[in-house]
């Protein structure tokens, strides 16, 4: 009796390592699995690569990229000058508030380089109303928002490309509100008031002079 007693009492225990070691060996592969690194060597293909390539007929989603200025900004290694659509109030209004929600901390509402976060110790940007970036082609802005430039982050993983180009619009906008006079203004032309939501940002002006270009195939 006092034998089946101590059994008894062991049996739970023993039962207990058992399983831990059954499962041991599980939980080895699950945190080593055989697997292939991205462009590794692969003896098992005739070819010697582990990479395989996609099935005849394959149709790429989201990455295709076929027009590289809408995607890049620029036309070989040089920023360009125009925007890759109609430079419309709705573009504009689009490009304020995506403007005003990732770009205003630092920049400020005006793009004088005098937003929030420099004044908690960080480098103040450059405004955009210097001579510089007046002369600077749009899609310079572009490609700095997407790449990033000096202590400033890139955005391109957190701002769509379209949004980036109208956020580039605004800064014109910007930029001729706070530059403009009436000597830019056609003789005979008369300068109409701007719509509520661009009343704030300068002296009247509303749409970049920016002439569009005609492409083909543009994103919707």
């Amino acid at each position: 009796m006092g034998a089946t007693r101590n059994l008894r009492k062991v049996l739970p225990a023993l039962l207990a390592l058992a399983t831990m070691a059954a499962t041991a060996g599980c939980r080895i592969d699950m945190h080593i699995q055989p697997y292939y690194r991205t462009m590794a060597k692969s003896d098992f293909f005739a070819d010697g690569r582990s990479a395989r390539m996609p099935v005849e007929g394959t149709v790429a989603r989201g990455d295709l990229q076929e027009d590289a200025y809408f995607y890049t900004g620029k036309i070989g290694n040089a920023p360009g000058g125009y925007l890759p659509f109609p430079a419309t109030a709705d573009v504009l209004a689009r490009g304020r508030e995506r403007f005003n929600i990732n770009c205003t901390p630092c920049h400020g509402r005006v793009g004088d380089g005098n937003g929030f976060i420099p004044t908690r110790g960080f480098r103040r940007p450059p405004s955009y109303h210097i001579e510089r970036l007046r002369k600077v082609p749009i899609g310079y802005f572009f490609d700095v928002m997407t790449h990033g430039y000096g202590v400033m982050p890139e955005y391109g993983t957190q701002v769509a490309p379209r949004d980036r180009w109208c956020i580039a619009a605004y800064i014109r906008a910007l930029q001729l509100s706070q530059n403009a006079s009436a000597n830019d203004i056609p003789a005979g032309q008369e300068v109409p008031s701007p719509p509520p939501q661009f009343r704030d940002i300068g002296n009247g002006a509303t749409l970049p002079q920016v002439a569009p270009a005609a492409t083909e195939g543009e994103p919707k």
